[in-house]
């Protein structure tokens, strides 16, 4: 560590991030932390200035992803926080390392309910791993370093850190803490021998991938382990860049709209080899998956913090490991000399090429959405970085893009709607030579649409292909299951997006035709401008498989 002169408090705190690696904050600026930004002035950080709190810190969720290392969100206290909460909600249910500084009141205005005064540990103290208010300067690289430690440990996730206005500009003469270090162990002997002996056993074994804490690397080396062994390998929901989808034992996505020869495989499986994942609610198909607390499948869970390991799911085998570390482990494991189940991942592989082919697919109205995906898996370079927030768009993405890259997928398994915009400017911040593209539904673009603006002031030329139905569609798909013919609170009355996209200053097209998407996705590419393509598909189109009025119907047949 090294000694420093006399210092303000806002500028050791950047001093600190700097020591600590940082090269991009994510922020939308306030008066309770005016002594930080001034630190900004002269750091090598590159700051990002959003319109909205939750859309910065979307973004700082959008980097921690790709990057592994800490999203840095800054926001101002009371509204600003209360705005970034929803970011950090994602970073919680994603297990994303993410720090958000939040500005607060002065220590000597505390419970007077002074203006925008805020209690962040009550408010923060559910969603992220560790809240802290910063009271002495002195302690500011102490916390910092520690929040690093906390961000990215065993199950990686949100930290919290409040910033007194009145501490930032005192001063003082401390050390710089030294770069944080991830804390990793790796899976024991004994643990390998017996993942060994149960693979030997087996004859119908299938591994799921969710989670974080992998790396190009570790995807690499488990794509390897598992063509040793045949091995059929799924993903879970929204972690499809976990496995490379050309992969020959590639079986699918376990998540929402699960193909039901997968479904089935997964149920009938004798062991279900799960790797940094939690198989919660959405992969789990509601905790049906898996019978909880023991499994009839033999369970061998690996994950990097040993407090989700038998919280719900009680394992045959539990491993304490980061992903990572596991996919390097597992390198040296002997495979059968012939897997009792090598037909059947075949037979699971051909399922998932014929269930993902978009050209199967024909939707009423005259734009065709699989033939749109098909168009952009021809299309699109191969680490192409695609984003997406919640809605029944998003199973267009989900079902039929075939990811095969590592860093190229960011949805949140949260389900947060207006994270798609955000998550794809951070990206492209991060990332600025790969094509970025985002999904938005027309009800999930205008959470966070304001953002549209962040792009075009830092010339992020990302593409947004809006698919418009006039509705929340998703919403409206549960109300005709559950309350037939019912229509309450999910129409919408949208702007025209491509003339919004022009009133930012960046390129904007109406597409209604299939034939019309590809030119104006060109043209779009060509602007070299952020652009909204904005798609206009049949409401009756509310998923691949199905209509409203078939869901109606059947819900109305079910009725009688």
């Amino acid at each position: 560590m090294s000694q420093q002169a006399s210092r303000l408090g806002g500028h050791i705190l950047v001093d600190q991030l700097v020591a600590q690696g940082v090269k991009h904050v994510f922020c939308v600026p306030g008066e309770s932390y005016l002594a930080v930004l001034d630190g900004l002035h002269d750091a090598d950080i590159k700051v990002t200035v959003c319109r909205q709190e939750g859309g910065a810190a979307m973004m700082a969720d959008a980097h921690g992803k790709l990057t592994g290392e800490p999203g840095i969100c800054m926001v101002t206290r009371g509204p600003g926080a209360s705005n970034a909460l929803a970011g950090v909600h994602i970073a919680k249910q994603d297990s994303t390392p993410m720090i958000l500084f939040v500005g607060q009141i002065e220590r000597g205005m505390r419970e007077r309910e002074a203006f925008q005064e805020m209690d962040y540990r009550a408010v923060f103290g559910t969603q992220a791993k560790w809240v802290t208010e910063i009271d002495q300067v002195e302690r500011i690289p102490e916390l910092i370093s520690r929040a690093f430690h906390i961000a990215t440990s065993g199950r990686p996730g949100p930290v919290v850190i409040a910033l007194p206005e009145d501490m930032l500009v005192e001063a003082a003469q401390v050390a710089d803490a030294p770069r944080y270090e991830v804390i990793d162990s790796a899976p024991t002997a004994g643990q390998l021998a017996d993942l060994e002996q149960l693979l030997a056993q087996a004859r119908n074994p299938v591994a799921i991938l969710g989670g974080t804490r992998w790396d190009a690397r570790a995807v690499q080396q488990f794509a390897d382990f598992a063509q040793r062994h045949a091995l059929p390998t799924a993903v879970s929901f929204r972690r499809q860049m976990l496995f490379p989808a050309d992969h020959p034992c590639f079986i699918g996505d376990v998540g929402l709209g699960i193909n039901p020869a997968l479904l089935k495989r997964v149920a009938d499986a004798d062991l279900v080899l799960l790797v940094g994942g939690r198989m919660s609610e959405n992969p789990s198909q509601a905790y049906t998956l898996l019978d909880i607390p023991v499994p009839k499948q033999k369970l061998v869970h690996v994950h990097p913090d040993a407090a989700e390991l038998g919280r719900v799911y009680r394992p045959t085998l539990a491993i304490n490991t980061s992903p990572a570390a596991f996919a390097e482990a597992v390198a040296g494991l002997k495979a059968p000399a012939q897997p009792a189940w090598a037909e059947g991942t075949q037979a699971m592989r051909e399922s998932y090429l014929k269930w993902s082919d978009p050209t199967t697919v024909t939707t009423p109205g005259a734009l065709q959405m699989g033939q749109v995906m098909a168009y952009l898996e021809k299309t699109l370079p191969a680490d192409a970085i695609m984003t997406n927030g919640a809605g029944n768009y998003a199973t267009w993405l989900h079902r039929f893009h075939r990811f095969t890259r590592f860093g190229t997928q960011l949805a949140p398994t949260s389900g947060s709607m207006g994270y798609g915009l955000p998550a794809a400017v951070g990206a492209k911040r991060v990332w600025p030579d790969k094509t970025v593209v985002c999904f938005a539904g027309d009800g999930c673009f205008l959470m966070h649409g304001q953002e549209f603006a962040t792009a075009v002031q830092y010339d992020l030329p990302i593409i947004v292909v809006l698919v418009d139905n006039g509705m929340y569609g998703t919403i409206r798909m549960h109300q005709e299951k559950h309350y037939p013919g019912r229509i309450s609170a999910t129409e919408l009355k949208n702007p025209d997006f491509a003339d919004y996209a022009r009133a930012f200053g960046g390129h904007g097209e109406r597409v209604e035709t299939t034939e019309q998407f590809g030119p104006a996705f060109e043209r779009a590419l060509a602007s070299g401008k952020p652009a909204i393509l904005h798609c206009f598909i049949d409401p009756q189109t509310i998923t691949p498989s199905t209509t409203l009025d078939k869901i109606r119907d059947a819900a109305l047949k079910a009725r009688h």
